[in-house]
């Protein structure tokens, strides 16, 4: 049985960068890459003309950043999903590109495998950070506008049911569907079902925003 390969955008205004991560990509049998574009104000015509499924987006670039290009392109319909690459773990342009819909991120020297495996995980609907590392980030942008955060996302939360809400801080622990079924006795349909409806009544684009949403609200610092 053949699978359709997934379709993947280079976005990065390094001419090297993007040729090392053509070469890099172009040797996985799963995946062709469709386009690319030095800039983010190209991003979205590129992504109207070639209908990636997923964007790997460098953070950094000197006219339109990767932050305002993923936020202009999950604001559309059908957008696809955006892996950002940066430098730095505890880059504070992450954290927003992830609260504006990002599925995750990778650095620029992680090893050419594991980047072909994030492309991989997020087209499958995986987020691919780490419970450790969106904490770590969250931690390192916290500051002083923590507790006003805080109440806002303590008042999106008011809109789930008790069993939506342990779902959610399930999702931000990092656990799997599988994983939240087991913990709360309920089935992995029924988990699928609730993280569904946390997406739609809190209008969040994946499990990602879900986990950075119970961080905000502090339901994530006891430990978990």
């Amino acid at each position: 049985m053949t699978t359709t390969p997934i379709r993947l955008l280079l976005v990065d205004d390094d001419p090297l960068v993007r040729a090392g991560l053509s070469l890099m990509m172009g040797g996985a049998g799963d995946i062709e890459i469709v386009g690319e574009a030095a800039d983010g104000g190209e991003v979205e015509d590129v992504v109207e003309r070639t209908r990636p499924d997923v964007v790997l987006m460098d953070i950094r670039m000197p006219s339109v950043d990767g932050l305002t290009a993923t936020r202009r392109l999950r604001a559309r319909p059908d957008a696809p999903q955006v892996v950002v690459l940066t430098t730095f773990h505890a880059d504070e342009q992450v954290l927003h590109a992830l609260r504006a819909g990002a599925a995750g991120f990778v650095l620029k020297d992680t090893p050419p495998g594991e980047i072909v495996d994030a492309v991989r995980r997020v087209a499958a609907g995986e987020p691919v950070l780490s419970p450790a590392v969106t904490r770590q980030l969250m931690r390192h942008a916290a500051g002083t506008a923590a507790d006003s955060r805080q109440a806002r996302a303590r008042e999106r939360l008011a809109a789930l049911n008790d069993r939506e809400r342990e779902v959610a801080v399930a999702v931000g622990r990092g656990l799997a569907n599988a994983q939240i079924a087991a913990e709360l006795f309920m089935s992995v349909a029924t988990v699928k079902t609730h993280v569904s409806r946390i997406l739609a009544k809190l209008d969040l684009n994946n499990r990602v925003q879900i986990a950075l949403l119970a961080y905000d609200a502090g339901l994530l610092e006891d430990g978990h």
